[in-house]
């Protein structure tokens, strides 16, 4: 036998899903995470699934993992210590920035932390000008100085960006090849190997955001690299990167500013392949777990991809998929402040938990809330393996109860109020806000906490269709075996859409595909597996925004400049309402996306055998409804025994052991084809 592992990271529970090649078996598992190193709870839980399905560790051909260890340790300020050396003058953009409040209208925001303090961050003489051409040269002893002096100070990364440095790379060629005589030992990060395109204030951050990164990354990879050899694994593992596709833990470690979306990213993927098969191409994806909540919008199947983002405050130029993240999951913690009740972002996280958990919190959480109102079993979860004790749920929220005035469930319901508004404005950025109606669209919920808040989210933004997986707890981890191995490479070449810049466009994307076929070749991608794709970033002359807009296949010619001005005028006039006939438009990114396809796990479809789910009911438990303000008996279900054509109304539970799904009165749920479980009004 021939298993694909994939294992989702997340800051409460570590998920893990296995594929055998040859039956077609899928079997889960999921433990808790390990906070202090998310390494030891990956092989605590990959050794207990491998053996759960009586295979042996070298039977594994596949290993692939998404991880939430960069964006915390960006979210925590837990980067290593790093120097930055740059142009004469430049030393303080880290900090001015754009010089824009991080929200409009709070005058008291405060920006982000400089990742670099301004005694590590050294100038140089040098000086490029806006053609490449050089107008100082680099003075190479005031640098190897500037390299000492950070040797001196013990910072464990190095990152040089230098003014127009992706033009002209031969500055910060010189500037690399010291950095390794002066400072061997150290993590160096040159800007046009991270992010090779113009904007220079983003540029910087995206490199020092990679610079701080970039230990923590190499010490998480290696550890984990040498535990899963301990356990006998043997195939090579790959990471997620932000584009929902995996590269190798080679490359990982070399660009681990690449990988802060990991996570999120294979849970789209995840749902496009569910989504595709079930004839539901247009989704919003929400994926709530235990610390975070992510949301993204795909459009007949796909997912924006956006070559900028902000994340948790700092921008990146990097490819990633257009998802949005919340502090909204299942650890959330409620709290009164100046007499509101707010939910978030802060977690109580794997250990202690919620109060629930019993392991010493004594805040309440997002999941106490459930279980006080009997949407989660109030006597354990993971099908027994973890106890809850609801007693001292109760006391949590009562005692929160009495700051408000409120009663027990009156709060309890309250919280799910609040958590519920925050997700909502999260799915209103990434489609009202963007152009789309959410009503056009069904909702796919998953994590382990999406399909238990899926309905009370449907109904505030009236979607009227909710599909949950046959596995949504552990869905971020069945990504990881529906995805292929991808990489992107830029270049910035700022240009008009005129017929003259045909020459030039044509050598980009030679230049683009060259490399993509390098990177064929270091991967071992045999050709009938390679795929290219090409876009370009566009814009009105004196636009500060750009639009990606695909670049159809084959030879670039006149035709070429005429698609593009098609695309671009028809994704403006979609986002802003008009596209304008007489402006001049500029080419700005050529970008080139690379995927080398490998094998997938595969989706059985079966025979609508069902009926009204009877072989699948469990038990009849009270829960509190909101209609009624009264305890009520409802059916729970049995996921594990529901078969395709299955249908019963709500209000019901339906329980498994990676997740829980609530079906509130006046909605429907029938077991589809592909065994998701289908949410409608009825």
């Amino acid at each position: 036998m021939a298993w694909r592992v994939g294992v989702d990271s997340g800051g409460t529970f570590t998920d893990v899903c296995l594929f055998d090649d040859s039956t077609g078996r899928v079997a889960v598992w999921k433990v808790s995470s390990t906070s202090d190193d998310p390494s030891l709870g990956i092989a605590t839980g990959v050794a207990e699934a491998i053996a759960r399905v009586g295979a042996a560790p070298d039977s594994v051909a596949y290993f692939g993992h998404g991880t939430t260890v960069a964006t915390n340790a960006l979210i925590q300020h837990r980067g290593a210590r790093t120097g930055l050396i740059t142009t004469d003058g430049f030393r303080d953009l880290l900090e001015i920035g754009r010089q824009k409040r991080p929200d409009l209208y709070d005058l008291m925001a405060d920006k982000p932390v400089p990742l670099v303090s301004r005694d590590l961050r050294l100038e140089v003489p040098e000086r490029l000008r806006h053609d490449g051409s050089i107008e100082i040269a680099l003075d190479e002893t005031a640098f190897r100085h500037a390299v000492r002096v950070l040797r001196a100070a013990d910072v464990q990364s190095v990152a040089v960006c230098f003014l127009y440095g992706f033009i002209n790379t031969t500055h910060e060629e010189i500037a690399s090849r010291i950095l390794h005589e002066e400072f061997p030992e150290a993590f160096v990060c040159v800007s046009h190997d991270v992010a090779p395109e113009f904007r220079e204030f983003e540029r910087l951050s995206t490199t020092v955001v990679n610079a701080c990164l970039g230990p923590v990354m190499r010490g998480y990879i290696q550890r984990l690299g040498q535990r899963l050899r301990a356990l006998g694994v043997r195939a090579t593992p790959h990471l997620t990167q932000s584009n929902g596709g995996v590269i190798s833990f080679e490359q990982a470690e070399r660009l681990p500013v690449r990988t802060v979306l990991s996570g999120p990213s294979t849970g789209v993927v995840g749902a496009r392949e569910i989504g595709r098969l079930a004839s539901y191409p247009d989704l919003i994806t929400f994926d709530m777990g235990g610390t975070s909540t992510d949301v993204a919008l795909l459009t007949g199947g796909e997912c924006r991809l956006s070559g900028e983002a902000i994340v948790h405050g700092y921008p990146i130029k990097a490819p990633m998929l257009d998802i949005h993240t919340v502090g909204a999951g299942g650890g959330s913690i409620a709290y009164v402040d100046g007499g509101l009740l707010k939910v978030g972002p802060r977690s109580a996280g794997a250990n202690p938990g919620p109060v629930c958990y019993g392991l010493g919190n004594t805040e309440p959480t997002v999941t106490d809330a459930n279980v006080l109102l009997g949407l989660l079993n109030p006597r354990y979860l993971l099908d027994g393996r973890m106890a809850i004790d609801r007693d001292l749920a109760r006391e949590a929220i009562s005692r929160l109860a009495a700051v408000l005035g409120l009663d027990p469930m009156a709060t309890a319901l309250g919280i799910l109020s609040v958590v519920t508004a925050n997700m909502v404005r999260a799915i209103r950025v990434i489609s009202v806000q963007r152009g789309y109606d959410p009503r056009d669209y069904a909702l796919m919920a998953f994590g382990g906490a999406g399909p238990l808040h899926a309905a009370r989210l449907a109904k505030e933004l009236d979607i009227g269709r909710i599909l949950v997986p046959r596995n949504p707890g552990i869905l971020c981890a069945m990504g990881l075996l529906l995805t292929d191995l991808r990489t992107d490479f830029a270049v910035t070449r700022l240009k008009a859409l005129r017929p003259e810049v045909l020459p030039e466009m044509v050598d980009a994307f030679l230049s683009l595909t060259a490399r993509a076929r390098d990177w064929f070749e270091h991967e071992g991608i045999a050709l009938e597996n390679q795929r290219i794709s090409r876009t370009v970033d566009m814009r009105y002359a004196g636009q500060n925004y750009e639009l990606s807009v695909p670049l159809p296949d084959g030879d670039i010619g006149p035709h070429s400049l005429t698609a593009l001005a098609e695309g671009f005028a028809a994704i403006h006039r979609r986002l802003y309402g008009f596209a304008s006939a007489d402006d001049p438009v500029q080419l700005v990114t050529f970008r080139v996306q690379a995927s080398g396809l490998v094998p997938k796990a595969s989706f059985t479809q079966h025979p609508f055998t069902g009926s009204d789910g009877a072989r699948a009911l469990a038990e009849h438990r009270p829960i509190w409804l909101p209609e009624s303000q009264a305890f009520a008996s409802c059916p729970v279900y049995d996921r594990d025994r529901l078969e395709a054509g299955d249908r019963f109304n709500g209000p019901a539970i339906v329980e498994q052991m990676d997740a829980t799904t609530y079906v509130p009165h006046g909605m429907t749920a029938q077991v589809d084809a592909w065994l998701n479980l289908v949410l409608e009004s009825a």
